[in-house]
């Protein structure tokens, strides 16, 4: 499910997944915090992670949330969020090695990482207003914060697929590669100074993402989770035909 090893002083944590391309649920979830957690335990070591790169098995990088696997409770709401705050948070840079798609919860997790190198077949697509689900906060302001409203508009509000080429045009994107590319950054990165890097991850990721929302916000939010619309997508994707969304 989770696969983890070292490469020299940098962790490569794998998510492998085949038979769903690497969804997630509340397990897969909890083995990835713990994979992280456990490679920022090690960079006080003597033998120090000093970057992590996360990846996942075959030709997808994550194809989001399990949705065969109770997705709609909060046990995978709140594992979900703890693994997004252990990338954000761990004391060493996290780079998100995107070899294939990454949809809805796999855009996330790439989000949360400090650096993203794309594989030249990977696509990026976040289709929640196709399912009648709705994003937190910390997402949608994280996507603004890296690529600008305008671009993050466009992947939220018209579920926009972006490509590799897109996505370094627009900055989601910080490399074009495959995982050779992500491990040789990794490893050069590892050789730069930790007190450094631990300063700027915790400056750069101070931003307005992790406030508070405002009640209307979590209102909204609740709306979306609890409408007919939802369940609606859900009979849709069960009975193979498009969802008839009613704003109720």
């Amino acid at each position: 499910m989770i696969d983890t090893r070292r490469d020299g002083s940098v962790a490569v944590v794998t998510i492998d997944r085949h038979s769903t391309r690497n969804a997630l649920d509340a397990e897969v979830c909890t083995a990835l915090r713990e994979a992280i957690d456990s490679a920022g335990a090690a960079a006080e070591g003597e033998d120090p992670v000093r970057a992590i790169v996360v990846t996942g098995a075959g030709t997808a990088f994550c194809a989001g949330a399990d949705l065969s696997g109770g997705v709609y409770n909060l046990n995978f709401y709140d594992a979900h969020a703890a693994m997004l705050r252990a990338v954000e948070s761990v004391p060493v840079p996290v780079i998100a090695a995107v070899n294939g798609p990454a949809v809805g919860a796999g855009v996330q997790l790439a989000l949360a990482a400090d650096l993203r190198v794309v594989a030249p077949g990977a696509v990026f697509a976040v289709p929640v207003v196709k399912v009648g689900l709705a994003l937190d906060n910390w997402t949608i302001k994280r996507l603004a914060n890296v690529v600008g409203g305008g671009h993050a508009r466009s992947v939220l509000m018209a579920a926009r697929p972006v490509g590799a080429e897109e996505a370094a045009r627009i900055g989601l994107a910080n490399e074009i590669g495959g995982l050779d590319t992500a491990m040789e950054l990794a490893a050069e990165i590892s050789r730069f100074a930790p007190l450094s890097l631990r300063h700027i991850k915790s400056v750069i990721n101070d931003d307005d993402a992790r406030l508070l929302p405002r009640e209307e916000h979590t209102e909204l939010q609740q709306r979306a989770w609890r409408s007919e619309d939802m369940a609606e997508a859900r009979a849709a994707r069960e009975e193979k035909r498009p969802p008839v969304f009613r704003g109720r």
